[in-house]
């Protein structure tokens, strides 16, 4: 049976951040966000690592990571670069924004051919949504449908105490599949719970804390990357001219509209896990203290690799 992959996206400078985070150590030992995410998977049997990166990010990438991962799980570098649009078009001047999450799986194609998982680099998800991840993606398979599965969070375990984040909030239906999922850029918490805007803080939606939101863990069968072509091909079309500086095009919009035009299906499958990650600088401490606490508990050896 071939292994599944896990992709990584990384290509993200972390501008809310303030530098390149996913390189960050979260420990004392120099461990980041993404050797835990990466260790998850190896212990749950994934079998090759593809990074996501800007091509300026490769000697750092190699140097803080992949040259220790690569020991235990063969790793591979794509690069999700501005210059990768569809025949025909030109980069907009003054762009330095990357496309997206859906451009950036799609500049896999060619390189990721076996079913995949998909994480953010700074993000950590826990050990059994990495388990649940690599179960789906050994027992489905596409059918009449694209299988597609999910790992849904509680929005309540994934905000920070400053500032705002982008999740994808989920309607599932009574058997656990995704109904729709809606991307919202900028979600905080308040004093009763939490809160979207649409319209840059004019008015402000409630949202309840026990919401599944999506953190972008997907598992996909390789169909995904011909539609993700298809779908950055429309958005280069239709969207680019009307906001060139910062349109992008999000890999949840594009899965939520491969479920509308009944295409696909997508499993939302649940971690027993708390999320949590390093939106903003003031979030490490937070961060390096819940890592110390799973360590302490016997979840991580205290050397990674």
């Amino acid at each position: 049976m071939e292994k599944p992959t896990l992709v990584i996206l990384a290509a993200g400078m972390g501008s809310r951040y303030g530098g390149l985070k996913q390189i960050d150590p979260v420990d004392d030992k120099g461990n980041k966000i993404i050797d835990f995410s990466i260790y998850d998977a190896v212990r749950a049997g994934f079998g090759k690592v593809v990074f996501i990166i800007k091509r300026e990010h490769e000697q750092d990438f190699r140097e803080c990571i992949g040259n220790a991962v690569s020991k235990h799980i063969p790793v591979e570098y794509v690069f999700q670069e501005l210059t990768k649009v569809p025949e025909g078009f030109q980069i907009p001047e003054g762009r330095v924004k990357p496309w997206g999450t859906a451009h950036a799986i799609l500049c896999c194609k060619g390189v990721v051919n076996e079913p995949f998982a998909v994480i953010n680099a700074d993000d950590y998800y826990g050990r059994s949504a990495f388990e649940e991840l690599y179960r789906f993606l050994t027992t489905h398979h596409d059918d009449e449908k694209y299988r597609y599965a999910m790992v849904g969070y509680q929005l309540g375990n994934t905000l920070t105490d400053n500032g705002s984040v982008a999740r994808g909030i989920c309607v599932t239906d009574e058997n656990g599949y995704l109904q729709e999922i809606a991307e919202r850029t900028k979600i905080v918490k308040t004093e009763d719970g939490a809160a979207y805007t649409e319209d840059d803080g004019k008015t402000w939606i409630p949202v309840g804390l026990k919401t599944p939101v999506s953190m972008n863990m997907w598992a996909f069968s390789p169909s995904i990357i011909n539609e993700l072509q298809n779908a950055v091909d429309r958005f280069f079309a239709e969207e680019v001219e009307k906001n060139p500086l910062k349109s992008e095009c999000f890999l949840p919009i594009e899965v939520d509209k491969l479920l509308k035009a009944g295409k696909a299906t997508v499993e939302v499958l649940h971690s027993a896990d708390k999320w949590f990650g390093v939106t903003y600088k003031e979030d490490k401490p937070f961060v390096m203290e819940s890592i110390q606490k799973l360590k302490d508990a016997g979840v991580y050896p205290d050397v990674l690799w």
